[in-house]
């Protein structure tokens, strides 16, 4: 082999042989061989996808390439591909003769914002990126491989489907992800990623995961698509109507987050990896910050003359307590009664749930439920403390609710609070009320420690509420002129005897009633001494489910 190689020392001599006037031997051309040659060919095909006609059709509707998109997302340099050269095994319709490489479906580990992860990026440029066994066979062992590393798996979604040609075998490939979906939820995190069509059993397996990242105008989730909905039900409908980002975000709570881009959308995935632990046996990443721990918050105090009928966004709450004033919320568009999210306190990851008086009162409802129920599930799962910021007058009334099932799908809610064994710490704003004020991580529910500020009014209804059945015949025998006065007093009395935080302060159900502008350095200290109450990968192992 040495002779097939050129000497680059002895090169160099040769060189100044010839400058010197002496005789110098032939310069040796390196030789390629034949072996190498053919791996550099079918390498290099199987990466360029499809014809370049369906390139540049993914590219007229304003899509990136399969690869392209995985280069968004990972850090540069550092995709690692398997499964590249594997083929379809079908023998029907010349798709074998085809020789496909890589079957549809982009499969490989690479960094994101410096830690491992498992990445497959369905090719709509092959077969529509349609779901093949082999197709299902290259994801299935991605998610075992990266359930043995525990690395998270983030799936990027744009396929037509299930591959018709393949019959029953495509169907037992989804078969096999839905199952892997279950199988590892709860042990490493898992995100879906819609960039495309994601229709009919293929849309299981993203609802399946933790979280869906969806693109405006790009992306569509449905059962069944509007030809089928027009001739079965007469509806006419559009796809994105049917099932566009807005209505997943805004409508089913399918969609945990919209982005406007697909750049946009790879963002955004980098920034909830940066607060994600990679699997059930780690805690979340901690990141140092300027931001002072015993940083005051003045503005605290003005909630404590707000009206308790008057509305505000909790966000303004999160963004005053958390670092630096940063706040990723999930499921902006859903549910905006309750919000739910990350923040860091103290370099630490919290989840964060609050009612949202600025939509609903902040009032629990069936989605609100949900939502909440879910999100404490998953982060219970990956070892994250829960902030719960309370300010609530009960549960939404009304014939729908209750017929929907209000008390089934608040018993949820309930249910996910008493579950969770990480630290939960309680801070009651303003109002917690009746049933409402239970759900919302009260004490005897389990929650570890429980703040309120001195405004704050716990009861089992509002004072106005109870007035008017307290005292229905004394406010009904006074004059019609004298009544309002009569209730405001009345009211009045009630919340100092009965709806006062110091009153509930007194029975053990709240362990202390805290000066609002140091709300923040009193949670941050809180969340340091229950630090340990569980250690990563110790507590009973339960699934994410879909609620």
């Amino acid at each position: 082999m040495a002779d097939l190689m050129e000497d680059p020392i002895a090169g160099g001599a040769a060189a100044a042989q010839q400058a010197a006037g002496k005789k110098t031997h032939p310069k040796k051309v390196r030789v390629v061989p034949e072996s190498l040659r053919k791996y550099r060919e079918i390498q290099a095909a199987a990466e360029a996808g499809g014809p370049p006609e369906k390139i540049a059709a993914q590219k007229a509707k304003g899509k990136l390439t399969a690869r392209e998109r995985i280069a968004y997302l990972v850090d540069e340099g550092s995709f690692q591909e398997i499964g590249l050269l594997m083929e379809s095994r079908c023998t029907d319709f010349g798709i074998k003769d085809k020789h496909i490489k890589g079957d549809g479906v982009i499969t490989g580990f690479g960094k994101v914002n410096g830690r491992l992860a498992a990445i497959f990026s369905e090719d709509f440029t092959q077969l529509g990126g349609s779901l093949g066994r082999t197709h299902a066979d290259k994801i299935t062992r991605l998610m075992d491989m990266a359930a043995d590393a525990r690395i998270p798996v983030i799936g990027i979604l744009d396929s037509g489907g299930a591959r018709i040609q393949e019959g029953v075998d495509s169907l037992d490939g989804y078969g096999e992800i839905f199952y892997r979906n279950t199988k590892y939820s709860g042990i490493v995190p898992q995100i879906s990623i819609i960039v495309g069509p994601c229709a009919g059993g293929a849309v299981y397996s993203p609802a399946l995961t933790d979280f869906v990242f969806m693109v405006k105008g790009l992306s569509n989730m449905f059962v069944t698509g509007p030809e089928v909905v027009k001739a079965a039900t007469g509806e006419e409908v559009d796809f994105e109507t049917l099932g566009g980002s807005m209505t997943h975000a805004s409508k089913s709570g399918v969609c945990h987050f919209v982005a406007n881009s697909e750049p946009d959308c790879y963002r955004q995935v980098k920034e909830l990896m940066s607060f994600l632990p990679q699997n059930r046996f780690e805690a979340a990443p901690a990141l140092d910050t300027k931001d002072s721990e015993d940083r005051k918050i003045p503005l605290m105090e003005k909630l404590c003359e707000v009206d308790p009928r008057k509305p505000y966004r909790v966000n303004h709450i999160i963004w005053w307590l958390s670092d630096d004033h940063k706040f990723l919320e999930v499921h902006h568009d859903y549910a905006k009664n309750i919000v739910v999210g990350f923040i860091r306190l103290g370099g630490q990851v919290v989840g964060v749930i609050a009612n949202n008086p600025a939509h609903m009162a902040g009032a629990l409802d069936i989605n609100a439920s949900d939502k909440a129920a879910r999100f404490i599930r998953f982060v219970n799962n990956f070892n994250i403390p829960i902030l719960t910021l309370v300010d609530v007058p009960g549960y939404w009334p009304g014939v729908a609710q209750e017929h929907g099932g209000i008390i089934r799908h608040g018993a949820k809610l309930l249910y996910a609070y008493a579950e969770a064994s990480v630290p939960k710490i309680t801070l009651v704003l303003r109002k917690a009320y009746g049933g409402a004020y239970i759900a919302m991580s009260s004490k005897l529910m389990g929650g570890d420690i429980n703040f309120s500020l001195p405004s704050a009014e716990i009861a089992v209804m509002g004072p106005r509420g109870a007035i008017e059945i307290l005292y229905s015949r004394q406010i009904k025998e006074a004059k019609e002129e004298d009544r309002e006065a009569l209730r405001v007093k009345l009211a009045k009395e009630y919340s100092d005897k009965f709806a006062s935080p110091y009153q509930t302060a007194s029975m053990g159900s709240i362990d202390e009633v805290i000066e609002p502008a140091r709300a923040r350095a009193r949670l941050i200290a809180a969340f340091r001494v229950l630090a340990g109450k569980r250690r990563p990968g110790a507590h009973e192992r339960t699934g994410n489910i879909p609620l």
